[in-house]
């Protein structure tokens, strides 16, 4: 899977580290639907940083399609508010 941090680049995930992702997208909703902002800014590093960790980054030069877009490590609530789906921001 080639997934995009928007101001960052793509990087390329193995499926088997969806259940993880989803777990750190579960948490960054759980903070979202409580409104902490300080919950909310850890469990969003949390997700980009294993997104980081557990995936390949891509050559700035590569125009692969992404199949998931995760915001910037600085997006606002509202920011991803506005990209979460019924899955929240990982499918699945």
């Amino acid at each position: 899977m080639i997934v995009r941090i928007m101001g960052e680049g793509q990087v390329k995930l193995g499926d088997s580290h969806v259940v993880e992702l989803n777990r750190l997208d579960d948490e960054l909703l759980e903070e979202m639907e409580s409104g902490d902002e300080e919950g909310f800014r850890r469990a969003l590093g949390a997700l980009l940083d294993a997104v980081r960790r557990l995936g390949t980054p891509l050559p700035d030069d590569a125009l692969e399609p992404s199949e998931l877009i995760l915001p910037s490590p600085d997006a606002s609530m509202d920011e991803v508010r506005e990209m979460l789906s019924d899955d929240g921001l990982i499918p699945g």
